[in-house]
């Protein structure tokens, strides 16, 4: 939990080993399994980051995507760009002590794996998270998928150092490409996450629950099935806002996600963090600085909902 420091050594000689005895990033997926992982298992279960010695000042990032049918190459995207998402976090400071978790969001009306959660990590257990998460492929095919109940685990069932010592949010991602249901359903609750709730929980109260502790943001990526359509973006632009960003090339999402990072930590403009960009070689400068434009020109408004916090130890300051 948190502890540890992220290699791109241990993950480069991970892949290389891998790709010498022809086995998936997506072992566990690709050899068949159709039940959650017990170490993704969001039963009965909180996920934490957590201060230590080695990480003083935890920043909690947490990235929840779409695994059902037209969402398929957003994990195995994910994993190949983990070094550079990583790099740009932690050499080029965007936040203090990242802790990254990885969950996946499916349909809990009629998917066997709805909902898959990992731990918050600051080393290459993260990858190995990643390898474990069922790519179901599911989805009942009218639009919608159960993003409520992942919020809802998001806000009832994450404790951070973070908010608990500082009073700052953490960072949401989800990625996906249809709408929420209306409401998070009691028995939904009960049968994927444990939980006893005397009545359905309306989508408009677990998105202000989950957006007053964590900065949540929905991707919607070029290639999905519902990219483009008026309606998805609509939606989640009436529930989050500028949040809400639209990406023309799926490959870009590990840089959107740093670079949203490091805005919001305001270690950096969007200038700033496109020039770094440009000098790690990355391809995606045009992708990200079209997706975050509309983020950085009001970012200090969408943060303006925390108290004043003043970091007295000359770190960013984040209101």
């Amino acid at each position: 939990m948190g502890s540890g420091i992220w290699s791109t050594d241990v993950y480069d000689a991970a892949d290389r080993y891998r790709r010498s005895t022809g086995k998936s990033a997506f072992s566990y997926s690709d050899s068949g399994a159709r039940t959650v992982h017990p170490a993704l298992d969001p039963r009965e279960a909180t996920r934490e980051s957590r201060d230590s010695d080695e990480h003083p000042r935890s920043t909690p990032v947490a990235v929840l995507f779409d695994v059902t049918g037209s969402m398929l190459k957003v994990p195995r995207v994910l994993q190949t760009k983990l070094p550079q998402l990583l790099g740009l976090l932690q050499r080029q400071g965007y936040a203090s002590d990242p802790q990254i978790m990885f969950g996946a969001i499916g349909d809990a009306t009629c998917d066997r794996v709805p909902l898959q959660v990992g731990q918050f990590e600051s080393d290459n257990r993260m990858d190995d998270d990643l390898g474990r998460i069922v790519l179901e492929g599911g989805g009942g095919g009218q639009m919608t998928e159960s993003y409520e109940l992942a919020m809802y685990f998001m806000a009832r069932h994450t404790a951070t150092d973070n908010w608990d010592k500082r009073g700052r949010r953490g960072y949401l991602f989800i990625i996906g490409d249809e709408l929420a249901y209306p409401t998070v359903k009691a028995r939904e609750a009960a049968g994927v996450i444990g939980d006893n709730l005397t009545e359905d929980v309306p989508l408009r109260h677990i998105v202000d629950e989950v957006t007053s502790r964590w900065d949540t943001y929905y991707l919607l990526p070029a290639g999905s099935h519902y990219a483009g359509n008026a309606k998805v973006l609509d939606f989640w632009r009436d529930l989050l806002g500028q949040n809400a960003v639209v990406l023309d090339d799926l490959d870009a999402v590990c840089e959107t996600i740093a670079l949203t990072i490091g805005l919001g930590e305001q270690a950096i403009d969007l200038d700033e963090g496109l020039r770094h960009l440009d000098r790690a070689g990355s391809t995606a400068t045009g992708t990200v600085s079209k997706a975050l434009a509309r983020l950085n020109r009001g970012r200090r408004a969408e943060v303006s909902t925390l108290p004043a916090f003043r970091d007295t130890t000359g770190g960013v300051t984040r209101l």
